[in-house]
């Protein structure tokens, strides 16, 4: 490594000691670099530093080149390697893929990459399987740096050969750049760290004025003596991590020590070790962080142990503690100090196992047993008898009247007040299954009112924990009569579970009430909803924008277009999108063009695949003049049909599934044809593209049961 680049890292987060003696300077720098020397004997295959090559990395031919600084030690995009501008005279976008040897690494490790963004610019890490047509996104970042930058990444197990794939993207202004600096891949977990090598694992100090994580050992001392042996090694020359009271100014001041952000859920014991002097001043705590910035304690360093304390820091203790993260976090090392005279606190060799501490530990709850889209019955729901009405599982054959569940279109739901009902003035509940306490949740569903008068009875949602009920979401507006998509986040202190309630007060007063679709998830539903994780090739709910697919605007009459909400003529089209109810979809609009004109849309290029390919989406096709809608592959130049439905289908979303098969590069094209008249419009949502065979058949209406809906 360069001796800038270690200074800059090892020595955070502030040195202001020098050392008096070169003899001091030279052992430190001899030491600093046998510890780089014995980490690199344990890099794995993919690991490179481009010294004077780039290790078996290629730049895909598709794409930009990367390119190896002439004085070696990076590989880097900018926007100087292209002068291609479009027609207003831009710089069009640079896209570099960078594809690493074929690597085979069957056990748990982890890749720590240093990279900078500089100006504007984008890099992304997935990890590409062969004879798999998608890459799995593994890390992305959007942030630019004044200086390199490590992150780190977790990469399980795989048992077939796969390439990491790094793309680059660096933005269109003067000056911006993409470049990396090394990779390092490494047995075992991100989390993992005994504080030897020069970048400290990807942990990092969240600076404080006053008080802050050192690193201590390497034979000298800059700032403060007196400091232990460390635990990995047991003498002088090893490394550690410490927090020193000396600078404390007011117990308010907090120095934390931040792991990388785990990359996929993980489950199993977290142990490290700590030193702790004697003096009674300071609280030590362990903590996860999401990436909404909540906390949650693990594990808190308690005074009854402190008479095994000797008055120095020269007894390491060690700490299990159980670590459950179905979503990214942090750990966060927290020490804060009440006076200067708070003394010391170290830790070191922070290690992971995916077995619990305890086996007397529960196992990560699995919350999908809540889970219900009634194709197949109740699931784990039931109902309490004692209540004089009940939910009823109904379907609707597609009409143009009558909208259909939120699964298929076709499948089935639940229903609560149909008219048709003869009584009125009773509630309907609805009971999931126990879920465990002392955990946060998020609990999503569809829900649909017709024929409400007010709706703050409507549906509500309670959580039943013995005979104690506690409301947590009702219902405040109208969904005129389309599926809305409800998200909401509770924790509860003991088993609780989640009730589904509808309230009729009168026949004039009451409407139908039907339920779709729910589900449970671990943790707080913005982690859970899919929005702060990158999203998978070819998949698209258009609720940020086209996800990567254009317009053909060489062949093509008009565009497909971006709405939220109903189109403009009536009779036709959408009242909301697949995807919420309330956000965007993708359509044709018919009035502009002529019967026979059509949009296309294309997705990315696709790789190949030795196995089937599932495409699933959700169109709609309601108005008395609606055209045709088409799926096709376009391969060499040519299409291939592979799916085509035309004429008026149904007023509500229905679920396409195509299983198709190609073993070269292709792209899937979308195309609406106008019909007839201006009642033609045809939309899209929900586009999912998986490798394999499509899970199942489309689920059809049983036939007569569309009579039981009012």
């Amino acid at each position: 490594m360069q001796l800038g680049y270690l200074l800059l890292l090892y020595l955070f987060p502030l040195m202001v000691e020098l050392l008096t003696q070169k003899a001091a300077m030279l052992a430190f720098y001899l030491l600093t670099f046998a510890a780089t020397i014995q980490a690199h004997n344990q890099l794995l295959q993919g690991s490179c530093n481009f010294e004077s090559n780039t290790c078996g990395y290629t730049s895909d031919a598709d794409f930009t080149s990367w390119t190896l600084h002439k004085d070696g030690r990076f590989v880097a995009l900018d926007t100087a390697v292209s002068d291609d501008q479009d027609e207003m005279g831009t710089q069009r976008e640079i896209t570099g893929v960078l594809l690493s040897p074929a690597l085979e690494q069957a056990e748990w490790s982890c890749l720590r990459l240093v990279y900078q963004i500089t100006g504007s610019g984008s890099l992304e890490v997935s990890q590409r399987t062969e004879g798999k047509s998608f890459d799995r996104p593994l890390w992305s970042s959007q942030e630019p740096s004044d200086s390199w930058v490590i992150s780190s990444m977790d990469l399980q197990g795989n048992t077939e050969p796969y390439r990491v794939v790094i793309e680059g993207k660096p933005g269109r202004s003067a000056g911006s750049s993409v470049a990396i600096f090394e990779i390092h891949i490494i047995p075992g977990y991100c989390l993992d760290c005994d504080f030897e090598e020069s970048h400290l694992c990807g942990y990092s100090n969240q600076w404080n004025a006053n008080v802050n994580w050192y690193v201590g050992g390497g034979g000298t001392q800059i700032l403060h003596n007196n400091i232990p042996n460390d635990h990995t090694y047991n003498n002088r020359t090893g490394h550690l991590m410490y927090v020193d009271s000396v600078y404390t100014k007011t117990f308010k001041e907090v120095a934390k020590l931040v792991s990388p952000m785990t990359t996929v859920p993980m489950s199993g014991c977290l142990s490290f070790q700590y030193q702790r002097s004697a003096e009674r001043g300071s609280l030590f705590s362990v903590f996860t962080k999401d990436r909404l910035g909540q906390y949650q304690e693990l594990w808190r360093a308690g005074a009854e142990n402190q008479s095994n304390w000797r008055g120095t820091l020269e007894e390491w203790i060690p700490v299990q503690v159980d670590l459950k993260a179905p979503y990214s976090v942090q750990v966060v090392f927290e020490v804060s100090f009440n006076s200067p005279r708070g003394g010391r606190v170290a830790i070191d060799d922070i290690s992971f196992s995916p077995e619990f501490c305890s086996t007397d530990t529960e196992p990560t709850f699995d919350p999908s047993i809540a889970n219900c889209d009634f194709e197949s019955g109740f699931c784990r729901y039931i109902q309490d008898q004692v209540m004089l009405s009940s939910w009823r599982r109904v379907s609707v054959t597609p009409n143009i009247f009558r909208n259909g569940d939120h699964t298929t279109g076709a499948g089935y739901f639940l229903l609560a007040h149909s008219r048709l009902s003869p009584r009125f003035g009773y509630v309907s509940r609805l009971m999931g299954p126990t879920l465990p306490g002392n955990t946060k949740y998020c609990l999503r569903f569809y829900f649909s009112l017709r024929g409400y008068n007010q709706t703050d009875q409507a549906l509500a949602v309670h959580l039943q924990h013995g005979s104690v009920q506690e409301k947590i979401w009702t219902q405040g507006e109208k969904s005129r009569g389309i599926w809305i998509t409800t998200d909401i986040t509770f924790q509860t202190s003991q088993p609780a579970r989640v009730v589904f309630v509808s309230t009729c007060r009168s026949f004039y007063d009451c409407g139908s009430v039907a339920l779709d679709d729910i589900s449970v998830s671990l943790g707080d539903c913005e982690l859970t909803a899919g929005l702060l994780s990158p999203s998978l090739p070819g998949n698209c709910n258009f609720e940020a924008g086209l996800c990567g697919y254009t317009q053909d605007r060489q062949s093509d009459g008009a565009d497909w277009e971006w709405r939220r909400g109903p189109t403009p003529t009536s009779y036709t089209g959408p009242r909301g999108d697949h995807t919420t109810g309330l956000g965007y979809y993708l359509y044709m609009e018919a009035s502009p063009m002529l019967p026979g004109q059509r949009v296309r849309l294309l997705s990315r290029p696709l790789r190949g695949s030795r196995g089937p390919q599932c495409l699933r989406f959700f169109y709609h096709m309601y108005g008395s003049g609606t055209g045709q809608l088409s799926v096709h592959l376009h391969r060499d130049g040519e299409d291939a049909l592979l799916w085509q439905l035309s004429g008026e289908q149904s007023i509500t979303w229905l679920r396409a599934t195509v299983e198709y098969q190609s073993d070269s590069q292709h792209q899937i094209v979308f195309a609406a044809t106008r019909g007839s008249s201006v009642r033609s419009d045809i939309a899209i949502d929900d586009v999912i593209l998986e490798g394999g065979p499509c899970p199942e058949l489309e689920i059809k209406a049983t036939v007569g049961t569309s009579n039981e809906i009012e």
